[in-house]
């Protein structure tokens, strides 16, 4: 069964813009939706995990679960999702700052 999509690709080769936007609608730069079945879906994340070099993707669609979504991450990201006992919860990667001026 399809359902819809939500996939952010940041800072991706043009080849995979060019092929997400055979499926889904970038409604925004860098944002697309879009209906699709589960086997496209995959397929489409296969590609974009294997394209996204220095990027950053982020997918999101509907799922049988207590949320009702699943989120998936990819490329060097600040952001990542942790399940916490059944629940989606996102992590943050701190930036290390340098003191510039050691006393």
């Amino acid at each position: 069964m399809a359902s819809m999509i939500v996939l952010s690709a940041t800072a991706v080769p043009d080849h995979l813009r060019g092929a997400l936007s055979r499926w889904l609608l970038e409604v925004t730069p860098e944002l697309y939706i879009g209906t699709v079945s589960a086997r496209v879906r995959d397929e489409l994340w296969a590609s974009v995990t294997a394209c996204t070099d220095d990027g950053t993707a982020v997918l999101a669609y509907p799922s049988d679960n207590e949320q009702g979504f699943e989120v998936h991450t990819a490329g060097a990201q600040r952001r990542r999702p942790l399940d916490f006992d059944g629940l989606t919860l996102i992590a943050f990667r701190r930036e290390r700052k340098e003191n510039a001026n050691p006393a």
